[in-house]
């Protein structure tokens, strides 16, 4: 039964996830934030509940004139501040509600997760108790309700025997000193909730508790506009314990058991309470399935040969987080991408994820997103990056890049050169590429066209996509001063230390970073064997073509071949065909060779194979596949790189 629902929730969850995917993109997709949002909004409470305080008359009096004059003679500040305050707690409770059921729903609360499953249980009461006793303090009908109505509750509790409730039958037992107790407590219990937040997250490694800006200003924007929509107001006048609350509108986030109180027998309220807290707490150790007796398993991280150990349910990310490894994420729930690896060797259980990011063709490929995938056996993995130590790791530098320049180098390929703020370096490796992140946090990838050495400004060839999310704008509005926010560098596309021969295929744009490639190897003086195939289907594809005969003059150990697939007029004095064909014509055995492989995935995909049946050693062929998607998907052999367009 607890399988089946688990199953309709998570198949639930995922297309709606989808859904906000497509319309907002991963990154601001705000069930991949969850966490982080429940902290923000905490910090909304606890920000304008300082500032509400501030003016707070903390006396039997003097506490419902006081709220009233902040709302109304305030309206403008401390009245808005009152609703955020308000409607900022109830959505922390969806959040918190939320966030539980998308864990149950994935089943993340076994194993080592139970810790922050359980912590998360007693957080709800936590929440409770700020939420009820903050109802208590406005002294309206309202408070006078939540008020009497706890107490009653409280109330039938062994060794109570009603003495609580004694104190509100009468105006006159309700002194200063118990609204002192009623502040006290609301201070108090939020200090202790924060502690509970933080203790748990101490088993999410690198856990976020901040959400993307986008995120965080649309939930203040979207609690302004409700505040002066609906503010929130005080009820029925000021309390009154001569009369009884007959009708008020209840608060059914934080309030909704309190009128069970008078609707059932008050132990079968508190019975109903503990039932639903101990099943939420044992649902970690409810058996759905064979427990797995193999305990932890051994990983194999590349680059560098980590060993590291997964426990029972860790997903290949948080095993290599907990170890100190650098790893790339974002979303964490397998609807980004970012994580994607290639398993080497063993089996893993591929999770739950968005189809659109890990396809078919990737998974026969042997790929997997390491936030979503588990062990099965032991593990060898690979990731696409330079390193995964810390400290070795090129660092990945996040800034807002200016435009210094834009050439037409063809009538669908443009150049643009980026300058960062203060002269500051980006530094890269050749064949590396950066994200140009969009507005609404989706991420656009191009190689880096210029060599590490040559640095500001740095140089894109960027390729007219017609349907694009971004092309489009580069060739019709971009603008020299315009600035673009760039991440970088990524990517293992690089030049391997060795003394073999070098075969380089590159496609139109593919062309880019190649010639990062053989511009830092001219610059550092390589003498290896370096051939580049640059295949197009016209002319005019063959953007730079002067440039790259200009490097065939003046280096004695490159040699240019361009090739045209389509019909070349009288004036083409060169090869035709296509580019892979010209290499195994020149070719027939490539053993002994290194071959990087730049351009569209089909082409990358057709190639690798027929260059491994001639010969190629698995591990001597490198490629950096592009689409018009996302990213590009890393297609081959030993290291990849996206350089979508």
């Amino acid at each position: 039964m607890i399988k089946a629902i688990q199953r309709l929730l998570r198949w639930c969850f995922m297309r709606v996830e989808a859904l906000f995917n497509r319309a907002f993109g991963d990154r601001i997709n705000p069930f991949y934030q969850l966490g982080a949002i429940g902290f923000f909004l905490f910090w909304l409470v606890a920000g304008s509940g300082l500032y509400l305080y501030a003016f707070f008359d903390t006396s039997v009096t003097g506490a419902y004139t006081s709220v009233e004059a902040l709302t109304h003679g305030q309206w403008y500040f401390g009245g808005i501040l009152r609703s955020v305050h308000r409607y900022a707690s109830d959505a922390l409770v969806l959040v918190m509600f939320i966030h539980m059921l998308r864990h149950f729903a994935f089943d993340h609360l076994r194993g080592y997760r139970w810790f922050a499953w359980v912590t998360g249980v007693g957080l709800i009461w936590f929440m409770y108790i700020c939420g009820i006793n903050g109802y208590m303090l406005p002294w309206d009908r309202l408070a006078q309700f939540v008020t009497v109505a706890s107490f009653e509750w409280l109330d039938w509790l062994p060794g109570m025997g009603g003495s609580l409730v004694r104190n509100f039958m009468y105006a006159d037992s309700v002194d200063d000193r118990f609204f002192s107790l009623l502040a006290f407590v609301h201070i108090g219990a939020p200090l202790l909730t924060l502690l509970l937040m933080w203790v748990h997250i101490q088993r999410v490694p690198k856990a976020s508790t901040t959400p993307p800006r986008a995120i965080a200003i649309g939930i203040c924007l979207m609690l302004v506009v409700l505040s002066l929509l609906k503010p929130a107001l005080s009820q029925g006048g000021p309390a009154d314990l001569g009369t009884a609350v007959a009708e008020i509108g209840l608060d059914w986030f934080y309030l909704g058991l309190l009128p069970l109180i008078y609707r059932m027998p008050m132990w079968q309220v508190w019975a109903l309470a503990a039932a639903v807290t101990v099943l939420l707490a044992a649902l970690p150790w409810v058996p759905l399935r064979r427990k797995d007796a193999r305990g932890e398993l051994r990983i194999e991280m590349h680059p560098g040969g980590h060993q590291v150990s997964a426990r029972p349910g860790e997903t290949l990310l948080d095993a290599g987080l907990r170890a100190g490894l650098v790893l790339p994420y974002d979303c964490r729930n397998g609807g980004c991408g970012v994580c994607v690896c290639t398993v080497l060797q063993g089996q893993v259980d591929q999770g739950a994820y968005q189809p659109a990011v890990l396809t078919a063709a990737m998974r026969a490929r042997g790929k997997a997103l390491m936030c979503c995938a588990t062990a099965l056996d032991e593990v060898a993995l690979e990731v696409d990056v330079h390193s995964l130590e810390p400290g070795m790791a090129t660092p990945v530098l996040s800034a807002e890049a200016r435009v210094a320049g834009l050439q037409l180098l063809s009538e669908d390929v443009m150049q643009v050169l980026l300058t960062l703020p203060g002269g500051e370096r980006l530094d890269f490796i050749a064949g590396q590429y950066l994200n140009i992140v969009l507005e609404d946090g989706q991420r656009r990838a191009f190689s880096f066209a210029s060599p590490p050495h040559r640095g500001m400004p740095i140089e894109l060839h960027i390729k007219l996509v017609p349907d694009g999310r971004f092309t489009p704008r580069v060739f019709n509005s971009l603008k020299v001063g315009d600035t673009l926010r760039i991440e970088g560098p990524f990517g293992r596309f690089t030049l391997s230390e060795s003394d073999k021969p070098i075969i380089l295929i590159a496609t139109t744009v593919g062309f880019a970073p190649v010639k990062s490639i053989l511009e830092d190897a001219f610059h550092r003086g390589i003498k290896r064997p370096m051939q580049l195939y640059w295949g197009a289907r016209h002319r005019r594809d063959l953007y730079q073509l002067e440039l790259a005969e200009g490097w065939a003059r003046d280096y004695p150990n490159f040699r240019l071949e361009a090739v045209l697939s389509g019909a070349p007029d009288g004036s083409w004095a060169g090869r035709s065909g296509r580019a892979s064909a010209a290499i195994l014509e020149d070719h027939p055995d490539l053993s002994g060779h290194e071959v990087y492989a730049c351009g569209s995935v089909r082409m990358v995909e057709d190639v690798v194979p027929t260059f491994l049946a001639r010969g190629l050693s698995e591990n001597a062929c490198f490629s950096d596949a592009f689409s018009s998607g996302y990213v590009g998907e890393p297609t081959c052999c030993d290291a990849a790189g996206p350089a979508a367009t």
